[in-house]
């Protein structure tokens, strides 16, 4: 039966790729580059910053120093003001009802652990939101199954009894990985064709639509 739900951060809890790409084109400008393709820029979300920006620049992960250090201000002084606002539909409601579900929840995701846990506590979800990590959490990246197997054994919760909900094919590949089921959500980054070619195990056009796949497996067998 269904006792956890592991849920990405951007693109599923909360509407900030389009921020992400202003916010990294933004970074490329002050660097003196041009901009980039802001599919290319969407590409990489779900992966830690140095990495996403050292594609992007061209340096890998170990020249990115000075755009991770511009991408953070960028991103204190222009989004985190707004992450109350930019929840997506029917989220606060939803995890409240998988709460009193008794479902235990917990955040996974591609951000450090202090921006785990500050987007988290600037979105109010502190009170719904069991586990919270970031990648500098656990040794090995998305789409390695680290951090859903950590927030697994920090909420005593089997795989068999779990769900990871996200908007991208690492998450989806670290469901496969660790051995749990898996939510797509299209309204994310990525397009729903690419969602479905990483194989979930459902795929949702919406918030409440993940609510209710969940409600559904509640008390019920795993298949």
């Amino acid at each position: 039966m269904l006792r956890a739900l592991l849920l990405d951060l951007d693109g599923t809890l909360v509407d900030t790729p389009q921020a992400i790409v202003d916010v990294a084109q933004g970074t490329l400008a002050a660097l003196g580059l041009p901009a980039a393709d802001p599919d290319a820029i969407k590409e990489t979300i779900g992966l830690p910053l140095p990495i996403a920006l050292g594609q992007l620049i061209g340096t890998g992960p170990a020249g990115a120093a000075d755009a991770v250090e511009i991408y953070r201000v960028l991103w204190r002084t222009h989004v985190t003001p707004r992450v109350p606002q930019l929840l997506y539909p029917g989220v606060r409601e939803g995890l409240s009802e998988l709460k009193r579900a008794d479902l235990r929840l917990a955040v996974v995701t591609g951000k450090t652990q202090d921006g785990a846990d500050s987007t988290v506590a600037a979105a109010g979800l502190n009170d719904v939101i069991e586990v919270v990590l970031g990648y500098t959490s656990v040794a090995n990246l998305k789409p390695a199954p680290d951090i859903a197997l950590l927030a697994l054994d920090k909420l005593g919760v089997r795989p068999a009894d779990a769900v990871i909900v996200g908007d991208s094919t690492h998450d989806l590949e670290m469901a496969h990985r660790a051995g749990v089921r898996s939510i797509a959500v299209t309204y994310g980054a990525l397009p729903e064709a690419v969602l479905r070619a990483a194989d979930p195990t459902w795929v949702a056009h919406s918030f409440p639509e993940v609510v209710r796949i969940a409600r559904g497996l509640v008390n019920v067998e795993s298949p």
